[in-house]
């Protein structure tokens, strides 16, 4: 006979109760583009206490939130190699044989352009060493699904990091790692721009966009639950993964 017991047990209710966040959340943005001229694309939770400190200054647990400005701050590890500044599309270059490296801002196209790269790019990539801010959800995610087909290795190096969209094409490497002085962070999103649309389908469109994203990290073996610290971190703060984190989550391997 099989065992029906739950093997994570309070799972259900942890994630009903961020369910019911998503929703409240929902709604309460529903109300303020209704009964005002609200700019979608800068929305965000109001701040409770102090300002979120810069993102040169070490994180802790407990004190893992810090101002998303990546243009104007790096994280505060110890640089492996010093980018300069990230080109503001996606780029894929050769570091040796089968390992390339993928960087700079996500933007819109860019899942279909890397695509193409990818398919043409001799000899084929096994490894991708990523860094990026971030940037469109929608193409992360098509990207990383066409990673993921490829069976590519993803890889963070210290002192570099991975924020906002970028968590997603980390996700889909068949297999992941991740230096201890490598930075991941998480945020709200925004997953549709059209201001005109009335108020009840831009919440539709925040749900749609919430709903794809969690099935697309369950499919990617990440635990969704790493949301409730995303749906928390207003778009212009960051709240950045600590090693126990990325392992609870599924982003490397709890024996690593």
């Amino acid at each position: 006979m099989s065992d029906t017991s739950d093997p994570q047990p309070g799972r259900g209710p942890l994630v009903a109760r961020i369910l019911s966040g998503i929703l409240i959340f929902q709604i309460g943005l529903g109300a303020l583009l209704v009964l005002g001229d609200v700019d979608f694309s800068g929305l965000s939770l109001p701040g409770f206490g102090p300002d979120a400190p810069r993102l040169t200054q070490p994180v802790s647990p407990g004190d893992q939130r810090r101002r998303f400005a990546p243009d104007r701050d790096r994280p505060a590890t110890a640089p492996a190699r010093d980018p300069g500044v990230l080109p503001d599309r996606l780029t894929l270059s050769e570091i040796d044989g089968t390992t390339y490296r993928l960087e700079g801002a996500i933007a819109p196209g860019d899942a279909e352009r890397i695509t193409r790269q990818l398919a043409e790019t001799v000899p084929a990539p096994e490894r991708l060493v990523l860094q990026s801010p971030g940037g469109s959800v929608s193409d992360a995610l098509a990207l990383g699904r066409r990673l993921r087909g490829l069976g590519v290795t993803t890889e963070m190096l210290a002192g570099e990091y991975c924020f906002s969209a970028c968590p997603y094409v980390l996700a889909a490497g068949l297999t992941r790692e991740i230096d201890e002085n490598a930075q991941v962070g998480v945020h709200q999103h925004y997953f549709d721009q059209n201001l005109v649309l009335p108020a009840a389908f831009a919440v539709e469109d925040v749900q749609a966009g919430q709903g794809e994203v969690m099935a697309y990290l369950d499919a990617m073996g990440i635990d969704p639950l790493v949301m409730q610290h995303a749906l928390t971190t207003p778009p212009d703060e960051i709240y950045v993964l600590l090693p126990e984190e990325l392992r609870r989550y599924g982003f490397i391997s709890a024996d690593d």
